[in-house]
């Protein structure tokens, strides 16, 4: 295999790789023992048919599409690393050349690593931050823990009212015909949640338990299900219980069953330092991030479209990845939002721009300071990594490639760039722009 290196504008390359004759025959040759028990011709046996019939048939290039795919998959890892190429993108792949008895030619259209142009990183001026805490927050926190120790009371002996929650059997139908999903029974209902059709939860208020209610509703226009979109429905309601929220007291018993505290001013305590250092940790984030925005504009790159175009790829990758923790599909979410794989990835573009410059500045100043790791950080980022998923550092350290690993000792470095460029940052009460 040979590799040949054309730059092209805007911090992009083509790389044109070019592999032997004997090896696209190869690769031909492989495809054709994988497919030949799939093929059968009048006159021999399924998977006995000899390669040159079926390429006489079907014509030479039956089996080029795959052989050029498995080529292009093998030889495009080994062309990156001898080019030496700093690759920041996906590969725009392109076939130049295929035919037996010849070369197979394919060119790799990729974005490099763009130069930074660093502008001034020490002394950056930031505004200060101003951390305290008020008597209504520490209240707001406790309020919190209280509404997560509240226990459900069935009410009785009034009618539902705004915040009850009502347990209901509900059944809906259209044009007197009962429709696919409208049925539910002993279902909890937040009153005031708006968590069903717009309309609903406003016609119960006022009835007692054991009412049989008629309600009346309009779906929305943009409704997910297309054949309930913009019409009316009746729902035959059956109100079963009411239930309220009941909150504990706040007094020496709360504190204790909540905390491991004896009496309520010592929690209230613990609550008002706990947001303190929350706060405090919000203003070191938010100060970190403006140091690093102020530099990112103080410096200069061309950031080329297809380096932009990977990095979103991954955080939608990212993305379906936390929704499908919450138990949905990328599609299933598309789906209810209405949103496009498109309008997605615009979303995600400014983000994603920001992020590529973020890294990229702080990768430069870690070069331009020489911020070197050593093996021991390593280690210990390690071991913190396997505490995090439960296991050995060694086993850690055994399932990591050595591309992961230096992964990490560049993320590390890039950290130390943040805590140069952010301790080396001054924190004025009003900041004064400069021409």
């Amino acid at each position: 295999m040979s590799v040949q290196v054309e730059n092209l504008e805007k911090n992009m390359a083509k790389l044109t790789i070019e592999v032997p004759a004997e090896e696209l025959e190869k690769a031909i040759q492989s495809v054709y023992q994988k497919q030949k028990s799939k093929i059968s011709l009048p006159g021999f046996r399924k998977g006995k048919v000899p390669r040159h019939m079926i390429e006489k048939i079907y014509g030479a290039e039956v089996f080029y599409e795959e052989a050029a795919n498995d080529l292009i998959s093998q030889e495009y890892p080994k062309a990156v690393e001898e080019s030496e190429a700093e690759i920041v993108s996906r590969p725009t792949i392109d076939v130049v050349q295929i035919e037996k008895g010849k070369p197979f030619i394919f060119s790799a259209e990729v974005a490099v690593k763009p130069e930074v142009a660093l502008g001034t990183y020490m002394g950056v001026q930031v505004a200060k931050a101003e951390i305290s805490v008020t008597d209504e927050e520490v209240d707001a926190e406790i309020d919190k823990e209280r509404e997560s120790n509240a226990r459900m009371v069935t009410v009785e002996d009034r009618a539902i009212a705004e915040g009850d929650t009502a347990v209901i059997d509900y059944e809906g139908f259209m044009d007197g015909e009962a429709f696919e999903g409208g049925k539910g029974e002993n279902h909890s209902l937040v009153i005031g949640s708006h968590s069903f059709i717009e309309g609903f939860e406003d016609q119960l208020i006022g009835k007692n338990t054991g009412d049989e209610v008629e309600v009346s509703v309009v779906f929305p226009e943009d409704y997910h299900a297309e054949e309930l979109a913009g019409r009316p429905a009746l729902f035959q309601v059956k109100v079963n219980e009411i239930k309220v929220k009941e909150l504990p007291e706040l007094d020496d018993d709360f504190a204790q069953d909540v905390s491991e505290f004896d009496t309520l001013a010592e929690y209230k305590e613990s609550v008002r330092s706990r947001v303190e250092e929350r706060k405090k940790e919000e203003a070191r984030r938010r100060k970190e991030d403006e140091v690093i925005q102020k530099v990112v504009e103080a410096s200069e790159m061309d950031i080329p479209d297809a380096m932009v175009d990977t990095q979103v790829g991954s955080m939608l990758e990212e993305f379906a990845g936390r929704i499908r923790q919450q138990g949905l599909s990328l599609e299933q979410y598309m789906q209810f939002t209405g949103a496009t794989v498109d309008t997605l990835k615009e979303q995600m573009r400014p983000d994603a721009l920001k992020r590529i410059q973020s890294s990229l500045v702080l990768e430069a100043i870690a070069k331009t300071e020489q911020l070197e790791v050593s093996d021991e950080e390593i280690q210990e980022e390690l071991a913190r990594m396997a505490a995090v998923y439960g296991m050995e550092t060694e086993k850690l350290e055994e399932l990591l490639s050595a591309a992961e690993k230096d992964s990490i000792r560049i993320d590390l470095s890039i950290q130390k760039a943040v805590d140069l460029i952010t301790g080396h940052a001054v924190e004025v009460e009003e900041i004064v722009e400069t021409e």
